[in-house]
C-alpha cells in the first residue's frame, strides 16, 4: 500500500489540475496518464540502455532513437523554462506517444487517434511535472497502487452501476482461476484493463518460460490472449496504456457495447471470463442482443452480463466474475430462470460471499464471487460456499491496512488454499466459514444462493436464574434504594 506522504503528493497533483482549469476527474486521470507512460517509456529506455552497457551490444528495440533523446522525460524534467517546456512536450512529446505503434495498427494507437492534450498552460504543466517527479515509482507494487489510487479518484457509482474493483480482489480471483497460457481472457466490461493487467501479471509470474519460449508464443501472449471491451473511449485509452506498461503489446480492447446487437454474432470464443460487470443499471429490450433476451427475459444489466458470458464462452470455459447479492436471492422470474440455468445446465463451482466493505468508499454494496464452467451438460454436484468476513483492510470508508497474518483480519489467503482443495470441504459442516452444500438442497430452495439460506448459526447457550428468584433480587435492591433515601431525609432534617 501506498503511503500517506504518497498519497498527499498525488493530492497535491490532483488539486494543482482543479486550480489550474481541468475540473473533470476522467480528464484529469487521462493527462496525468499520459505523463506517467512518458515516464514509464524513459525507465524502461534506461533499463534497455543499462542492460545493452554490460552485455557490451547495441541497445535492442530503442524505444527513443538519439535523435528522439530530447524527448525522455528524464532530459525535459531539467528544462527550466516553462515555456519551452510546454512547447516540447504538446508538439513534440505527446504527438510522439500518441503515434507509438501507428505503423503496426496496434490497439493502442486505434485508441491514441482521438487522444488530445488539454493541459492548457505552460505553469500548469510545469507544476504538474516537478510533483510527478517527486512521487517515487522505483517498486513495481507501489507503481500499482499509485495508479490504483489515481483511478479510485474517478471511481464513484455512476449512473451505469461501475464500480472501480480493488486490486487485491482482482488479484484474488486471477489466483482462484489460474490462467493457462493457453486461455484466451476476456473481461467484456473492462474498463482500465484491471483484470486483464493482474491476468498477464499472473502468467508473467508462472508461465514466462512457455510464453516466450518462440517467437509465436510470444505473439500469441501479446496479441491473442486477451480481450477487453468497453463503450467509454478514454477508460479504454487508459486501459490499453495499462496493458503496454504491463508488457502486452498489442491486446484486443475495442470500444463495443457489450450487450447490444451489433455485436450479437460473437459466441463461444473465451476460455476464460474475468469480470466486475456494472450493476444496477437496467436496458431497452430493444437496445439488447436478441441471443442473450433468449437466455434470460430482463432489463437489469446484472443479468444480462450474466447471460451474456454464457454465450461469449467456449464449452469448458470458465468465469469468475463479481455479482451483487441481489443477484444470488432476487425473487423474479428472471433472477430464478438464471440461477436454475447455471445451476442445472452449467457446473456451478463456487459462491464467495464478500463483505460490504470491500468497495468503500465508494459504494456499500454487498456482493459475491461466482465461480462456474460452461458445459451445456449440468455438472453441478456440490457448490462451494465461503463467508468472507475481512480483506485484509478496514472495511469503513478509510480502508486502511490491517495486519494480513491473521485471518481475522484477512480471509483471502484461506478463501485461496481452500478452493484449490475441495475435497478437504467434504466434511465441514454448515456453522462453519466455508462448506459445501448439494445441489438437491439448493434446487429445494428455488435456486436461492445466497450463504444466508444455508449457514448455520450457532446461539451460545446461556442459562438464566428462576424468574421468581429475579424477582426477590429487584425486590431487595429496590429496598435498599429506599432505606437510602430515608437516610439522606433524616441527614437534612
Amino acid at each position: 500500500m501506498i503511503t500517506g506522504e504518497i498519497k498527499s503528493k498525488i493530492d497535491h497533483i490532483w488539486n494543482a489540475f482543479w486550480s489550474g482549469g481541468i475540473s473533470n476527474p476522467l480528464e484529469v486521470m487521462e493527462q496525468m496518464t499520459f505523463l506517467l507512460f512518458i515516464r514509464r517509456l524513459d525507465e524502461i529506455q534506461i533499463a534497455k540502455e543499462r542492460k545493452a552497457n554490460r552485455l557490451k551490444l547495441e541497445i535492442e528495440h530503442p524505444i527513443f532513437t538519439v535523435e528522439q533523446d530530447a524527448l525522455r522525460w528524464s532530459k525535459f524534467i531539467t528544462l527550466g523554462d516553462p515555456a519551452q517546456l510546454y512547447e516540447l512536450v504538446s508538439s513534440q512529446v505527446f504527438p510522439f506517444i500518441k503515434n507509438i505503434g501507428s505503423e503496426e495498427n496496434s490497439t493502442y494507437s486505434h485508441h491514441m487517434k482521438d487522444a488530445r492534450f488539454t493541459i492548457p498552460t505552460p505553469a500548469l504543466l510545469t507544476k504538474v511535472v516537478d510533483l510527478l517527479a517527486d512521487v517515487p515509482m522505483d517498486d513495481k507494487d507501489t507503481k500499482g497502487d499509485i495508479y490504483e489510487y489515481m483511478l479510485g479518484k474517478i471511481a464513484s457509482a455512476g449512473q451505469n452501476g461501475q464500480f472501480r474493483t480493488p486490486r487485491h480482489i482482482i488479484k484474488m480471483i486471477v489466483d482462484l482461476m489460474q490462467p493457462k497460457p493457453t486461455d484466451t481472457i476476456c473481461d467484456p466490461a473492462c474498463g482500465t484493463a484491471g483484470f486483464l493487467v493482474a491476468a498477464s501479471e499472473y502468467l508473467n509470474e508462472h508461465h514466462s518460460s512457455e510464453i516466450f519460449a518462440s517467437p509465436e508464443t510470444t505473439k500469441r501472449f501479446s496479441e491473442e490472449t486477451f480481450f477487453g471491451y468497453d463503450f467509454d473511449s478514454t477508460m479504454l485509452r487508459i486501459g490499453s496504456m495499462n496493458m503496454m506498461l504491463h508488457g502486452v503489446e498489442n491486446p484486443s480492447i475495442e470500444n463495443r457495447d457489450s450487450l447490444s446487437e451489433a455485436h450479437s454474432h460473437i459466441d463461444s470464443k473465451y476460455s476464460l471470463i474475468l469480470a466486475n460487470p456494472p450493476f444496477a443499471g437496467s436496458l431497452d429490450a430493444e437496445a439488447c442482443a436478441k441471443n442473450i433476451q433468449s437466455i434470460v427475459k430482463t432489463k437489469k444489466t446484472e443479468l444480462l452480463f450474466l447471460a451474456l458470458f454464457l454465450r461469449l464462452l467456449k464449452t469448458g470455459g470458465r468465469a469468475a466474475v463479481i455479482v451483487p447479492d441481489g443477484v444470488l436471492f432476487g425473487s423474479s422470474t428472471a433472477h430464478k430462470a438464471l440461477r436454475q440455468k447455471i445451476v442445472e445446465e452449467q457446473q456451478l463451482e463456487a459462491i464467495i460471499s464478500m463483505p460490504s466493505g470491500v468497495f468503500k468508499p465508494y459504494a456499500g454494496v454487498s456482493t459475491a464471487i461466482m465461480i462456474f464452467t460452461k458445459t451445456m451438460s449440468g455438472g453441478t454436484e456440490k457448490v462451494w460456499f465461503y463467508d468472507m468476513q475481512a480483506d485484509g483492510f478496514s472495511l469503513d470508508d478509510k480502508r486502511n491496512e490491517l495486519d494480513a497474518s491473521k485471518h481475522d483480519n484477512n480471509n483471502i489467503p484461506d478463501i485461496l488454499a481452500r478452493f484449490q482443495n475441495l475435497a478437504a470441504e467434504k466434511d465441514r459442516t454448515a456453522t462453519e466459514q466455508s462448506f459445501l452444500v448439494d445441489k438437491a438442497d439448493i434446487a429445494a430452495n428455488g435456486y436461492d444462493l445466497s450463504i444466508n439460506r444455508y449457514k448455520e448459526v450457532v446461539y451460545d447457550h446461556v442459562e438464566y436464574e428462576v424468574p421468581s428468584k429475579i424477582l426477590a433480587d429487584l425486590e431487595a435492591l429496590e429496598q435498599d434504594i429506599l432505606n437510602g433515601i430515608n437516610e439522606l431525609k433524616g441527614l437534612l432534617k
